[in-house]
Order: C-alpha cells, then sequence, then structure tokens
C-alpha cells in the first residue's frame, strides 16, 4: 500500500505545496502571495491562518480529501537541533513562536500538525530545520565569548542534495568529505564530514558572503557606529542585514534575472557588484577546505542562482582547483521532505523526538 503524504514549505513570499503517493508525485503548486496580502500581518506568526487557509483551498481545488498517512512541514528557527525527521509536538510550536529568530519556515510546523490532527492515525513531522547544528565545537567559538557562532543554514536541502550526488556516485554521503553551497536569496556554505556538517554559517543574518538579499560579513567596528549613529532604529538596521542588503542593497533589486540583464546591456556598476558577490562567495567556499583539511571529495553548487550559467562558470574558475565542482540547480526542498517523512512511515528510520 503506497503512503500519502502531504508537504508544506512556506517561503518568505510563497507556499509551496505538494502531495504524493510514497514517493511518486501527485501535485505540486507554488502559490505566490503578494506584498499586499502580506502587509496586514504584522509578525510571521500571525500570518499562520491565511498561510493555512491557502493550502486547505489549494486541497480542496484540486478535489484531495483529508486522508493523508503524514504531513510533513518545512521546519522553523527553534532550538538547535541534531539532523534528522522529527515529530511535531506542542513544545516544538511554542518553542519556534517564541524564537529569536522569526522565519516564514517556522508556520510549517504549525500547519502540518494541525492539519494532521484533523484526520485518524495521520502524523505529522519536519526534518531538517535550518538550525541543524552538527558543528564541531571550535566552529561555534568566535573571537569574543559574547558572540558564539551559530548556524542557521539550508540544512534540509544541502542534506538532500549530498545524498543525491553520493547515490549518483554509487556511494553513500556518510562516505565522502563534501563542500555544499547553497546559493539562494541566502547563501549557506557547509563543510560535510562523512555525514555531519562540522561548519555552516549563519546564512540568514550573521556571516558568509553577501547575496541578492543579505549583507553577509560586515566589517564589525563600522557596524557599530552605524548602531549608535542614530539615523536607524534596530529594525531598520536588522533589515540593512537581512532582507534590505547584498544586491537589493547595492542595485535596488534581488531578482538576479534583472541584473543580468543589465549587465549585458553593458551595465558596468552591477557588473563589479555581482563580480564582488562571486568574489566572496569562492572566498567562503575555499575557505571550508581547511576545514576538512584539504581532503574535498567534491564541491556542490545548489540553489536558484545555481541556473546562472554566468554565476557558476565565473565560481568555477575559482573553486575548481579544489576539488571537481557539480551543480544542482534548483532546490529539492519538496522531494526531501517528502523521502524524510516516508523514510519513517516505512520504518527505515526513527523520528526523533524534540
Amino acid at each position: 500500500m503506497a503512503y500519502k503524504i502531504l508537504a508544506i514549505n512556506p517561503g518568505s513570499t510563497s507556499t509551496k505545496i505538494s502531495l504524493s503517493n510514497d514517493d511518486q508525485p501527485i501535485f505540486m503548486a507554488d502559490i505566490t502571495h503578494t506584498q499586499e496580502q502580506l502587509k496586514p500581518f504584522k509578525r510571521i506568526s500571525d500570518q499562520y491562518h491565511f498561510r493555512k487557509q491557502v493550502v486547505i483551498n489549494e486541497l480542496e481545488k484540486r478535489n484531495i480529501p483529508l486522508d493523508f498517512d503524514a504531513v510533513i512541514g518545512r521546519g522553523g528557527l527553534a532550538k538547535p537541533v541534531s539532523s534528522g525527521v522529527f515529530t511535531i509536538t506542542e513544545k516544538m510550536i511554542i518553542d519556534q513562536q517564541q524564537a529569536i529568530h522569526q522565519h516564514a519556515c517556522d508556520l510549517g510546523c504549525m500547519i502540518a500538525d494541525e492539519i494532521a490532527r484533523e484526520i485518524p492515525g495521520c502524523r505529522s513531522f519536519i526534518a531538517d530545520p535550518g538550525v541543524v547544528d552538527e558543528m564541531e565545537p571550535e566552529a561555534h567559538i568566535s573571537g569574543s565569548p559574547l558572540m558564539p557562532r551559530m548556524c542557521i543554514w539550508h540544512a534540509l536541502n544541502q542534506k538532500a542534495i549530498g545524498r543525491r550526488f553520493a547515490k549518483d556516485m554509487g556511494t553513500s554521503y556518510e562516505k565522502l568529505n563534501l563542500i555544499i553551497c547553497h546559493l539562494g536569496g541566502g547563501i549557506s556554505i557547509a563543510a560535510h564530514d562523512h555525514g555531519r556538517a562540522i561548519d555552516a554559517n549563519n546564512a540568514l543574518d550573521g556571516e558568509g558572503p553577501f547575496s541578492p538579499e543579505r549583507a553577509g560579513t560586515l566589517p564589525a567596528a563600522d557596524l557599530i557606529h552605524l548602531c549608535f549613529s542614530g539615523k536607524y532604529t534596530e529594525e531598520q538596521l536588522l533589515k540593512k542585514v537581512s532582507g534590505q542588503a547584498g544586491l537589493m542593497a547595492h542595485l535596488g533589486t534581488n531578482d538576479l534575472k534583472e541584473v543580468m540583464t543589465w549587465i549585458k546591456a553593458g551595465d558596468k556598476h552591477a557588473e563589479a557588484i555581482v563580480s564582488a558577490m562571486i568574489w566572496h562567495i569562492a572566498k567562503n567556499i575555499v575557505a571550508e577546505g581547511a576545514v576538512l583539511y584539504g581532503k574535498v571529495d567534491a564541491i556542490l553548487l545548489t540553489g536558484g542562482m545555481a541556473r546562472s550559467e554566468y554565476i557558476i562558470d565565473r565560481l568555477k574558475r575559482r573553486i575548481s582547483f579544489l576539488a571537481p565542482v557539480y551543480v544542482y540547480p534548483g532546490q529539492d526542498e519538496m522531494q526531501a521532505l517528502t523521502e524524510n517523512a516516508l523514510s519513517v512511515l516505512r520504518g527505515e528510520r526513527l523520528a526523533q523526538d524534540y
């Protein structure tokens, strides 16, 4: 008997939904939310009922009854956890609502759990949330005991791509040393040592290369001076680090396709900014080689920007000396969510306690 699995992945401006029988997709929908639709909601958690209704409406539109074996949501940014599949609990939901970092992905857990509660025998899960922490002790220590390093990264997609690459190579993820770089609105880079991400950056708001929407690592003293300049509120400064930073701050857009048209038309400023972004991405990728003692089986590039030949070609020139480079454009999050839930339903893995 095939297992019917509903996967829910809320993003900043969209909600992705997929339904599968085992690992065979029945449908996938990517529903975009306009700024006008989201504007009434002051906090991310305030969007809950709106986002849940979006999911219900999509199922009703397709005449799909609520009779799933599992509902799995993209995990949120609560406390750090190990990699794996987790059964959704009330404590998990409370922790996400009270977490310092707020993101639309938090809603996946809440929506999945409430839908599952309406279906007898249905289970609810999350898998590999962005706060998966497998880092070595040294990786947590920064130059100030007041500010230990933390990782918020694309764990779900990176783990899925690592396993897919290993399968393509006829081996297992746990036998490889990989550097994986997710190129999206935020950029996360992690060193995967035989199945563990022993170092990863805070791609949400803390460090690494700048990206279409994130500032990445900034000069610390200059940032402190800006904080006390009196020119900006705390909320405004946080947006200048995440959301209104990177390409958005330099060029007024986070749309790489739009920027590429400017470059093709001869815009030298846009070309310089994108070249700088590639420079810093490459530098951070190669830095993870030191974490792995230079023993790197492959570098994997994934995420939306991995579709850009312009970006990938220039990145390869700077990083291919370290290890072979493989490209997996886009992201496997919906398939990864489904596969994680399926592995638990089949008894291949145990769902962890939060």
